[in-house]
């Protein structure tokens, strides 16, 4: 015992010789290296976050900067009496629920198409994912001019295909115009989803599949009892992370609509942004207050979904 001890400490005693010194002029390099990304995090973000929180309680109004005291809740109870505001989030909820529920079904249809092997499946996979390279602006703008009142494509082929007789006013109608902004965003999200499910089903055991086969059970019954539990973790992780993603895009919206037609399609965030266009930063500091709050709650809940979920496994 005494000798396994020794050997032990000598063990100990040679790694430690062994390791670099961490000496004052190796602490002042490293942190030489880390000094721009500090910067440059805390420059654009930690000081807008905080300088926005602050204007928050300002009556700071672009048009006036000579004058902005501090008007306590005053921007608060502006937001909260606004009706716009609350079109708004009720649009938000739309707008995160339904298309998570299109990203997510025709997400997971492409994964289970994909993962079969079939000619041609590299380029296919190419095509589908290459949606997610491009900014979420950039695709606002392309499904815009597909659906443009006049010249749009989407009416182009409801009128040759005798679904229509006129053209139809997707962007300037209220209903229509909720509708396109969430179509345009499952189109563009459904690549996210396809991407995380194809490889949480890579890792799905073969052997899984092989023993329900001799058990007899047909492909519905491996999908429920052997698929939907096998990446069951990954499934959860990545709807939360989207729903954080999801409630804070506004590119989209804002490049097809701005938030019309008569703000029936502004969320949160673009309401946020047409108070900063109208110059009113004080009321545009309170509504990113409440942004700030729902995105740290789910992102509270996102953490706590992944400890539960890494504790089961």
């Amino acid at each position: 015992m005494t000798v396994v001890k020794e050997i032990g400490s000598r063990g100990r005693t040679a790694a430690r010789a062994a390791r670099p010194a961490f000496d004052g002029r190796r602490a002042r390099f490293i942190a030489l290296c880390l000094l721009p990304g500090v910067v440059f995090v805390i420059a654009f973000t930690y000081y807008p976050m905080i300088r926005g929180g602050v204007i928050a309680f300002q009556r700071y109004n672009l048009f006036d900067l000579t004058a902005t005291p501090f008007v306590g809740l005053e921007n608060f109870r502006a937001v909260l009496t606004d009706d716009q505001f609350w079109t708004a989030l009720g649009n938000t909820g739309i707008w995160v629920v339904a298309s998570l529920t299109g990203q997510l079904v025709l997400g997971f249809g492409l994964a289970l198409l994909l993962r079969r092997h079939f000619r041609g499946r590299g380029l296919y996979q190419a095509w589908v994912f290459f949606p997610w390279a491009m900014s979420g602006f950039l695709i606002g703008l392309l499904w815009r001019w597909m659906f443009n009142g006049e010249f749009g494509v989407v009416n182009d082929l409801l009128i040759k295909a005798g679904l229509v007789d006129e053209p139809i006013g997707f962007l300037s109608s209220p209903g229509w115009a909720m509708t396109s902004i969430i179509v345009a965003n499952i189109w563009y999200g459904v690549t996210f989803f396809a991407i995380m499910i194809i490889a949480a089903l890579q890792s799905v055991p073969r052997e899984l599949y092989e023993a329900a086969d001799v058990d007899g059970a047909s492909r519905i019954r491996q999908f429920v009892h052997v698929t939907l539990p096998a990446i069951r973790t990954t499934l959860v992780l990545i709807v939360l992370l989207r729903v954080i993603w999801i409630l804070n895009f506004p590119d989209l919206i804002y490049s097809m609509t701005g938030g019309g037609p008569a703000g029936s399609t502004h969320i949160a965030t673009t309401y946020l942004i047409e108070q900063v266009q109208n110059g009113d930063y004080g009321k545009a500091g309170a509504v990113g207050i409440f942004v700030l709050g729902l995105l740290l709650s789910f992102s509270v809940f996102y953490l706590n979904a992944t400890r539960f979920e890494k504790a089961r496994d």
